[in-house]
């Protein structure tokens, strides 16, 4: 079977932000085959000097039906409308896989592919697909393969399959067990993929006003005949919605702090040996692209901010259940990209309320950005040497950072470090004044 995407990535370059590079992280002298889109390039990916690491899983590719995010119809993605099964769950389609993809489990029931297959601002992105499985009994530390799937379902026809040999191949088990409201266990539900999506459509491909994403470029729906099957298989409580696949575009695999064997916060060093992050230059770079992206997250309020029609009150997007330790990953420049988008949606304020939800976001994710930071910020002082004042680098850091952000502006005086965070309405009333470093 031919390898999907066929050797073909997608290239573009937003117009609106600089190119930020920390090194030689693709190879763009490769000669390329122009799309007529007008946004970018269709072209054989160069040399990368980053993969994904983990568990090993093949995921085999059916043709589907899917929702394109209407910020990349104008590209040539009709090879992307597939839904992909891992070899524990093959026996339940009676067709022919069309492609098969080298991936690697990321997080607890998603898969992304070992080779990139879009540049986007200069990076590799690679096929993350959302809602292939999970490997783990959520009411136990019991494996989850086929066998025991078995014996979750009460149809004869799905109990025979999943009991064929080949059952006990690596790879997870997509549930019907209603798990997050929203979402069976181990796969994505429509209404949560759905608000992925409508975020995703915010976005200048993967940019929200400087708050980065890692955008859904289709939702692909599992035949009925297929779905049906899945959803049979669970312990108490049905999930009755449609049964679909996110696939995303993400730069790595690499987290914050959970959900991957490799995250900053916990193995900093072997984050630094990922990213080829090899000089003082390069860490410097990394640390002002983290430190950039992750005020952007923590101001996604103010940079979203509108005024309700016919009310005085005002509409952002903000947080719901994710969180920057599990629900981001980082690029191989430092760029923070969030990428479980299902939590995150517009929240209506009166106008009192403004500035405290602009606080109150600030709050919910600074001590994961901050403790992410010091984990940077000391494997690169062990590496290449420390420059002195714990306060005065990362307040000259974030002065960097911040030069072109027009939302969070670093204002330094005799006391400390302190951001003003300013609104897209730019209403000076509507402004917050946040300390960020006391002397």
């Amino acid at each position: 079977m031919p390898s999907l995407p066929e050797n073909v990535s997608l290239s573009v370059t937003h117009s609106t932000q600089p190119m930020v590079t920390t090194g030689p992280m693709t190879d763009r002298s490769a000669p390329g085959r122009e799309a007529e889109n007008g946004r970018g390039a269709l072209r054989a990916p160069g040399r990368v000097s980053f993969r994904p690491t983990g568990l090993p899983v093949s995921l085999s590719a059916f043709p589907a039906e899917t929702i394109t995010n209407r910020n990349f119809r104008s590209f040539d993605l009709d090879r992307w409308d597939r839904y992909f099964l891992p070899p524990t769950l093959l026996s339940l389609t009676d067709r022919p896989a069309e492609a098969l993809v080298a991936a690697v489990e990321d997080d607890n029931r998603s898969a992304i592919a070992v080779d990139p297959v879009a540049t986007l601002d200069g990076l590799p992105f690679f096929l993350s697909v959302k809602g292939v499985g999970s490997t783990v009994d959520p009411f136990s530390l019991r494996r989850l393969d086929s066998r025991y799937a078995a014996e979750l379902t009460d149809d004869a026809d799905t109990r025979d399959r999943l009991l064929r040999p080949g059952g006990d191949l690596l790879g997870g088990i997509v549930t019907g067990e209603l798990w997050l409201r929203g979402s069976p266990y181990g796969g994505q539900g429509l209404p949560h993929a759905s608000t992925a999506l409508r975020v995703s459509e915010r976005a200048d491909l993967t940019s929200i006003e400087g708050f980065r994403i890692a955008p859904v470029v289709k939702i692909a729906f599992f035949p009925k005949e297929v779905e049906a099957r899945l959803l049979s298989i669970h312990w108490y409580r049905r999930y009755r919605d449609r049964l679909v696949q996110e696939l995303r575009l993400v730069p790595s695999n690499v987290r914050v702090y959970f959900h991957s064997r490799s995250t900053v916060g916990q193995d900093p060093t072997r984050v630094f040996d990922l990213f080829s992050v090899d000089s003082a230059v390069k860490a410097y770079r990394f640390e002002l692209n983290f430190i950039r992206s992750g005020i952007a997250l923590l101001t996604l309020f103010a940079r979203t901010l509108s005024r309700d029609p016919g009310r005085d009150r005002f509409v952002g997007l903000d947080f719901q259940d994710v969180w920057l330790d599990k629900d981001a990953v980082v690029a191989p420049d430092g760029t923070v990209f969030f990428v479980d988008l299902e939590g995150i949606d517009e929240v209506r304020v009166d106008r009192e309320e403004v500035r405290e939800k602009l606080e109150d976001q600030i709050y919910r994710s600074l001590y994961e950005f901050m403790f992410a930071y010091e984990q940077i910020e000391g494997e690169r002082a062990r590496r290449f040497g420390s420059p002195g004042s714990r306060k005065r680098r990362f307040e000259s850091l974030v002065v960097e950072a911040l030069r072109s952000d027009r939302f969070a502006r670093p204002q330094v005086g005799p006391n400390g470090l302190a951001l003003t965070v300013r609104n897209r309405l730019e209403e000076e009333s509507l402004s917050l004044e946040f300390p960020l470093v006391d002397l």
